[in-house]
């Protein structure tokens, strides 16, 4: 029971800086997405290497707005490329 009580602290504190937010189910509890758990691993792993919590949280929302950018910078390339006129030859 201790370490369920720890990983909800830990999901708290999460919360607490703004990295997940959680779902509330009708009875009240928190309820979490699997990419907001694969969040909080990441988490985990960079505070276990020493780094500060608000720092971890910090990392992580500015790797996943470089991943976002760069997803739809490949999908605006993508598009781009598609409107191109096709070469004609004379």
């Amino acid at each position: 029971m201790k370490r369920s009580a720890s990983r909800a602290a830990w999901l708290r504190a999460l919360g607490e800086h703004g990295l997940i937010t959680p779902l509330r189910s009708d009875g009240g509890h928190r309820r979490f997405s699997r990419y907001q758990l694969r969040i909080a691993m990441r988490a985990r792993d960079l505070v276990d290497q020493g780094t500060p919590i608000d720092a971890a949280c910090r990392i992580i929302i500015l790797e996943d707005q470089l991943e976002e950018a760069l997803r739809i910078n490949e999908q605006l390339r993508a598009g781009h490329s598609d409107r191109q006129s096709p070469a004609v030859s004379i």
